[in-house]
């Protein structure tokens, strides 16, 4: 789509105030959107908001608590005139073998990666369906949506679960929301520095992960942010689509 048949186009994007969700927020914004962010810190959406524009609104909420998520979402929607829309791109990770994968540390990552998944995307399928005009829901998956790793096993078991999700209501939306899920590799954003810093070294583990890419490198957060715009405006037969964005590391 040209940037003028985007202008107007109204986005709700979670985990806007860093990586992957922000360059989305920045990357909208530029194509003359309206854009709705979602995220824990006040300061840095704020700002973020701020720097964006008029077209810019922003809701706190911790997408793991549902009434959270429902009144950011109905706020955003308010203020925005309606949702055409929805990323969700908020997320967590890190490593923890089975010693220390307590229920409590699997509990915080499903209810953060599937269900805060699950709860966005009920607040904005039930007022793209009450609205009738449409819309477009785009997850973020993971490599480990994909293939299994050894200390991620709550981690794959969330994101495999992003891409059942995925599947499932993009057949129950269909034809009128359409529902697709981007799955990137190792990307170079705070939430890998923290992943990162698990480990002994970090700067040698690093190295590591980038040698066992094919492409040699960590994806940056824009790249990720315009394949969400590819399946968020222009992908218009894609329904249901699992998209490997991962330098090449589920191909071998």
């Amino acid at each position: 789509m040209s940037d003028q048949s985007l202008a107007g186009k109204r986005a709700i994007i979670t985990g806007a105030s860093s990586g992957v969700g922000m360059a989305t927020a920045e990357l909208f914004a530029s194509k003359g959107m309206t854009v709705g962010l979602v995220a824990r810190r006040e300061d840095v959406l704020s700002d973020l908001a701020d720097r964006l524009g008029d077209a810019a609104h922003y809701a706190v909420a911790d997408i793991s608590d549902d009434v959270q998520v429902a009144a950011a979402v109905e706020k955003l929607s308010v203020a925005m005139g309606g949702i055409d829309i929805a990323v969700n791109s908020a997320g967590m990770d890190g490593p923890a073998p089975l010693e220390d994968l307590t229920p409590e540390v699997w509990r915080r990552q499903i209810d953060v990666n599937l269900s805060g998944t699950f709860y966005v995307m009920r607040e904005v399928a039930l007022r793209m369906k009450k609205a009738g005009n449409g819309g477009v829901i785009v997850n973020l998956g993971s490599e480990l949506s994909l293939v299994g790793m050894g200390w991620f096993s709550h981690y794959c078991a969330s994101k495999f679960g992003v891409v059942g999700l995925t599947k499932a209501l993009a057949h129950e939306l269909a034809p009128d929301i359409r529902v697709n899920c981007v799955c990137p590799g190792p990307i170079d954003t705070p939430m890998m520095d923290s992943e990162l810093a698990w480990f002994p070294d970090p700067e040698e583990t690093r190295k590591g992960a980038i040698e066992r890419v094919p492409l040699k490198r960590f994806a940056q957060p824009i790249e990720v942010a315009q394949a969400i715009l590819f399946f968020a405006t222009d992908a218009t037969y894609a329904t249901g689509s699992i998209f490997s964005l991962d330098g090449g590391t589920t191909a071998v």
